[in-house]
């Protein structure tokens, strides 16, 4: 699960997807790991309603998504049955937005909101036309927080619940969200 942070979460709401890693446990304390994060993003009224308005359709929507392929260091502190862990590391983030239809050049431009779903503006109207309004950026950015695991079975089998801090420069709208992830490691 994702929370959007501002800026991004004035145009995205909460999020679900899947979250993929591996790893190298150095010692029982430290850890490299590599992983693969998908989330899809459902749409604010707030991000929509303008677009509706201007386009004087109601049956407009809209959704994100975003792709991370990150690398961690993990700092472990394990007991027989529960531990918590440290974890943060960077990353490169890809980020999309996409409108169910699109908006006609020349339409009253909403700034930044025209600019999150993937037009140009000039002074007050839209530059571009497309089949379906889509937006994309990547940009390379940082994670860090906090996990608790508790013993499932025989060692090392460890179910998890963390929280982590995700930010990433991306253009026009920086990628900056919160992800609770609950899993299985072993």
């Amino acid at each position: 699960m994702s929370t959007p942070l501002n800026p991004m979460a004035r145009y995205t709401n909460f999020g679900l997807g899947v979250d993929f890693g591996a790893g190298y446990n150095f010692t029982r304390r430290h850890a490299v790991v590599g992983e693969f994060m998908w989330n899809w993003l459902w749409a604010t009224d707030a991000a929509l309603d303008p677009v509706r308005e201007a386009l004087q359709s109601s049956d407009i929507g809209g959704h994100g998504a975003f792709v991370a392929l990150i690398s961690n260091y993990r700092y472990e502190l394990r007991g027989k049955t529960f531990g918590t862990y440290l974890i943060g590391g960077p990353g490169w983030y890809h980020r999309s937005a996409e409108l169910s239809r699109a908006i006609p050049a020349g339409t009253v431009c909403i700034n930044p909101l025209s600019v999150w779903w993937g037009y140009n503006c000039t002074p007050g109207t839209t530059t571009t036309s497309a089949t379906i309004a889509r937006s994309s950026s990547s940009a390379f950015g940082i994670n860090g927080g906090i996990g608790f695991t508790i013993r499932v079975g025989d060692a090392p089998n460890r179910a998890y619940v963390e929280a982590r801090y995700h930010y990433a420069p991306t253009n026009n709208v920086n990628t900056q969200f919160i992800s609770i992830v609950f899993g299985f490691r072993y």
